[in-house]
């Protein structure tokens, strides 16, 4: 006598299941237990009986798993699939969610290559500017190559006193002057002119808050204009820039009626 039934037509045990999808009958009696993926239905002897919508909802699962994601996020992301275009719209959110990895992915290893490099330009081990190299890159700071030539006090300063936002606002800052100095540079204005000194206030005004006004850093920043990027184009970027900044600076401390840099105050 056999022990059970036959198999109800259109429905598979929990072993034929997981067979057709590759899984272990355990993996299949977790997301049970987890409300992942419960069976469609129960035989009369108690198996647990799937069908082809269960598998579906499991390619689903299995997809989003091999992602990444965890079993809260599947659950949040799996949807009915009871009409053709609740199937369409399940596999366009699962596309979207694929290119979306893929993105993270991508931008992940950008970063892990870039680190790469930049550490065998470190004549030691150093996990803090490892560490600051890494973030920088996240928030796409163009400069971050710059890291690797600051000093201990330099870094340790921009780490208590800066963080995520504050940097950002500081980078666009910086950017923007720059691209600002570069324009007037174009159009040839003067660096003693009312636009070169509103610039140069406005740059002294960025350095202070750069530096919490502490002078002596600004020798070590100042080194950077001789450095160049990956790109090739910040040492040219910067002769541009200081042909400009350098005399309109010295401009506006005439104005003030001392410079700060040589006296060294605040």
């Amino acid at each position: 006598m056999e022990k059970y039934k036959a198999t109800p037509e259109g429905y598979m045990t929990v072993g034929e299941a997981a067979k057709k999808m590759g899984v272990t009958v355990r993996t299949l009696q977790y997301y049970d237990k987890e409300g992942v993926l419960s069976p469609s239905s129960e035989s009369g002897g108690g198996r647990r009986l799937y069908t082809d919508k269960d598998v579906i909802k499991l390619y689903q699962i299995l997809s989003l798993k091999h992602l990444g994601f965890s079993l809260d996020d599947i659950k949040n992301r799996l949807i009915s699939l009871d009409t053709p275009t609740d199937v369409a719209n399940a596999l366009t959110k699962q596309a979207a969610a694929i290119r979306e990895k893929i993105e993270n992915l991508s931008a992940s290893l950008k970063e892990i290559e870039t680190l790469q490099e930049e550490v065998l330009q470190i004549q030691s081990v150093d996990f803090k500017k490892y560490a600051d190299i890494i973030v920088n890159l996240q928030m796409k700071n163009e400069f971050y190559w710059v890291i690797k030539h600051l000093d201990d006090r330099t870094l340790d300063h921009f780490r208590c006193h800066f963080d995520k936002d504050s940097s950002l606002a500081m980078m666009e800052t910086f950017t923007r002057l720059i691209d600002e100095v570069i324009g007037l540079q174009k159009d040839g204005v003067l660096p003693e002119s009312e636009k070169g000194q509103n610039l140069a206030k406005e740059f002294w005004k960025m350095l202070m808050e750069f530096t919490g006004g502490d002078i002596s850093m600004l020798p070590v920043l100042m080194e950077t204009k001789n450095l160049n990027g990956p790109d090739n184009e910040w040492k040219q970027k910067q002769a541009i820039v200081n042909i400009f900044i350098e005399p309109a600076l010295e401009a506006y401390f005439t104005t003030l009626g001392y410079n700060p840099v040589e006296e060294g105050v605040k």
